[in-house]
């Protein structure tokens, strides 16, 4: 896939939001496939699962909607987990129903005169225990794919907190996204 048809993609994705059901397996054709979108006011992130000739990386692409468009500010990624898609126990994750493996940050108005003043595009991906059917972000709620990854943005300054919510709506635990990475593991 050309970094053009990747671009189409994700632009697709977040007029359409993922396909349900979530893909369970690559594209031959493609060596990409979509794990997630979050769409908060002007800022969105779409993240995806693509294969390399070193392995599978995860990757987060942020934009921002200017008149109308969307814009893509940058992401970054890492590399994935064993077994990417196989849906994890809560004891399997430590213990934990939200679990946070990587962040990111990108400038949404690069294009102004002065230093000071930088607005930013934040998010977060997290794998969602199997035991969790949603997410509750701020006023948003969010379905988990079977796959349990899932992905936050925000261009607030604070942070979200995340909510992790059963079948029946009770909460599972909770997670603070504004705390550093090494501590971002959910409450019960």
């Amino acid at each position: 896939m050309t970094d053009h048809e990747l671009y189409d993609e994700l632009l697709r994705l977040l007029r359409e939001g993922m396909p349900e059901p979530a893909p369970a397996e690559f594209d031959d054709e493609t060596g990409f496939l979509p794990l997630g979108v979050d769409v908060d006011g002007d800022v969105a992130v779409v993240t995806f699962l693509c294969r390399e000739p070193l392995g599978l990386f995860i990757e987060g692409t942020t934009f921002h909607r200017r008149n109308g468009e969307w814009m893509e500010l940058g992401g970054g990624g890492g590399a994935a987990p064993d077994r990417p898609l196989a849906r994890r126990t809560a004891s399997e994750l430590g213990g934990h129903h939200l679990l946070t493996y990587g962040t990111g940050k990108t400038v949404r108005n690069a294009d102004r005169l002065l230093p000071w003043g930088a607005k930013w595009v934040s998010q977060a991906r997290l794998q969602v225990s199997a035991e969790v059917a949603r997410l509750h972000v701020g006023n948003r709620f969010m379905s988990v794919p079977a796959h349990g990854h899932a992905v936050v943005v925000w261009g607030a300054r604070r942070a979200p907190v995340v909510e992790a919510l059963s079948e029946d709506g009770s909460v599972l635990g909770s997670l603070d996204l504004g705390q550093p990475l090494g501590a971002l593991r959910s409450t019960a």
